[in-house]
């Protein structure tokens, strides 16, 4: 029977012990999480008022409650638990599903003043995550700018938006709700630096922001004129001429007056983050123009928009997993067909699936293949694998290594006291929103 450890309960995490287990009926795959909890960005990252897509939850579910499936949360691999060298002596083989963890940066003046945040900051506030903090985000502020033009930049605009009613069914934690719903954020600005054809964002996801009540959205026709493929779409990819029609329609609509506008701006690069008495008060963008090769370049043409919260939503990045390669160019861990190599050569019993794997590129359902290429390069190794000694169960040693792991009945807890919270505050389901709370529950 062979042994597999997959670290990360995200997507890519649950997909590769779902490949394993169906393709082998000998493996017995552990899958262990940092955190108490289970799903990743599923949990962490899905925008709170995306139900349908949260319901994936359902999905990833059926997975580790698979009979040869175990959940093992709160166990913390590399430093300050259990080293990478302990797993790989306790597992047949290891496979890596850590995600992107940090944000891209932009590499301007003025980007760590107060009061400027990655979006992923924001995201996790809002979504419980226990490592967020309440960082007074929407302090003072009148005015905000997204930076960034893909789809999470869309979601955290909308959930600035987004008002008391639309919140409240939510699963967000009450402290986040009571926050944003109090907010006097009128002007939200998402800025792209290329054009309308180019902007990353889904137009599923863009067509929402013209559904929220009291707010207009706001579309400049001369920033849509200066991209050549917005005068005639017809030869864009589908998707990106739908956006473009949708931005069309938005640019040729007069606002209404609403109390709330949302302002999508193009051809602006990020130049400097200003300050006003000692927090961000202001972003400078350059003015960019088509190269005609499908970039942009600088003009020269300045312009400030106001505002004092302002989120970063260029992308994201891998961050290293002490004793794994890491290519710090790629933001990945050199791998091939999954197998990850060191110095070219493979490292027999380790592997990697998802974000750490390709780059945090795709959308969710792009962790199914990429996880299925894994466990099948991984199955291909087995005999050889397998005849390495391992414990019959890594259970105790992982707990002598000094975890305390959260198994799935300490997770169903979980649920439960987030469902009675949910109750006692007049609401649905209600995520804890710190580490103290998700262990006394899971206790």
């Amino acid at each position: 029977m062979l042994r597999v450890a997959v670290v990360g309960s995200g997507p890519s995490g649950c997909y590769t012990a779902q490949s394993l287990v169906q393709l082998d009926s000998e493996v017995r795959v552990d899958v262990l999480d940092r955190l108490p909890c289970p799903y990743g960005l599923v949990r962490y990252g899905v925008a709170p008022d995306h139900e349908k897509i949260k319901s994936l939850q359902n999905t990833l579910r059926a997975v580790l409650e698979h009979d040869r499936v175990r959940f093992l949360g709160g166990v913390q691999i590399g430093p300050g638990g259990v080293p990478v060298a302990r797993l790989r002596e306790l597992y047949h083989a290891v496979v890596y599903c850590v995600g992107a963890a940090t944000d891209r940066r932009l590499g301007i003046p003025g980007e760590d003043l107060p009061g400027s945040w990655s979006a992923t900051q924001f995201v996790s506030w809002y979504s419980a995550h226990p490592d967020a903090v309440d960082a007074g985000f929407l302090r003072d502020a009148r005015s905000a700018v997204v930076i960034g033009v893909g789809n999470v930049a869309v979601d955290v605009t909308r959930m600035l938006a987004r008002g008391l009613a639309e919140l409240t069914p939510t699963d967000m934690p009450q402290a986040a709700l009571t926050t944003l719903t109090q907010s006097r954020v009128t002007e939200i600005h998402m800025v792209g630096r290329r054009g309308p054809s180019q902007a990353r964002f889904t137009t599923k996801e863009l067509r929402e922001l013209g559904t929220l009540p009291e707010t207009d959205v706001v579309v400049d026709p001369a920033e849509l004129a200066l991209d050549p493929d917005c005068t005639d779409p017809s030869a864009l990819p589908a998707p990106q001429r739908r956006n473009v029609e949708v931005l069309r329609g938005w640019a040729e609509t007069p606002p209404t007056g609403a109390p709330r506008r949302i302002h999508i701006r193009f051809f602006l690069r990020p130049a400097e983050l200003l300050a006003e008495q000692g927090r961000v008060g202001a972003a400078r963008f350059e003015r960019t123009a088509p190269d005609g090769h499908g970039g942009v370049t600088g003009t020269g043409r300045l312009e400030v928009i106001e505002g004092q919260l302002i989120l970063r939503s260029v992308g994201y990045r891998g961050v290293p997993l002490e004793g794994l390669p890491f290519d710090p160019a790629t933001g990945t861990v050199p791998n091939l067909s999954g197998r990850v190599l060191r110095e070219g050569v493979v490292t027999p019993g380790e592997y990697v699936a998802g974000w750490i794997k390709r780059g945090p590129t795709g959308v969710i359902g792009t962790n199914r293949p990429c996880a299925k290429e894994t466990a099948t390069s991984l199955l291909e190794d087995a005999p050889a694998l397998a005849a390495k000694p391992v414990p019959d169960d890594p259970l105790p040693a992982l707990r002598a290594a000094g975890t305390d792991p959260v198994e799935w009945a300490g997770w169903q807890s979980i649920e439960r006291a987030e469902a009675e919270l949910g109750a006692s505050l007049g609401r649905g389901v209600v995520k804890l929103p710190d580490w103290q709370s998700l262990r006394e529950a899971a206790r």
